[in-house]
């Protein structure tokens, strides 16, 4: 999945191939089901990604994201407080 700088992404799951010690680790950063984010910039050479959450401002690898199940949200809908 192609994901664009400056877009917003909900979080709607895990990969089934996720380890849960792994998950355990995203999820103690604050990246839970039904968590926005935006993807602020892509590194030169495409990896990492630095994304930010209304809490948190991290960097992860391009890997490390696509075993997040991702939705991309409208820029209005980004605004909302629910994200």
């Amino acid at each position: 999945m192609q994901l664009p700088p400056q877009h917003s992404y909900r979080i709607t799951g895990f990969s089934p191939t996720l380890s849960a010690a792994f998950r355990q680790k995203l999820m103690a950063q604050g990246l839970l089901p039904g968590t926005c984010f935006t993807l602020v910039r892509v590194a030169p050479l495409g990896d990492p990604l630095h994304i930010e959450t209304r809490r948190t401002s991290l960097i992860l690898r391009r890997k490390e994201l696509a075993l997040l199940q991702l939705e991309a949200i409208e820029a209005i809908e980004a605004g909302d407080e629910t994200c």
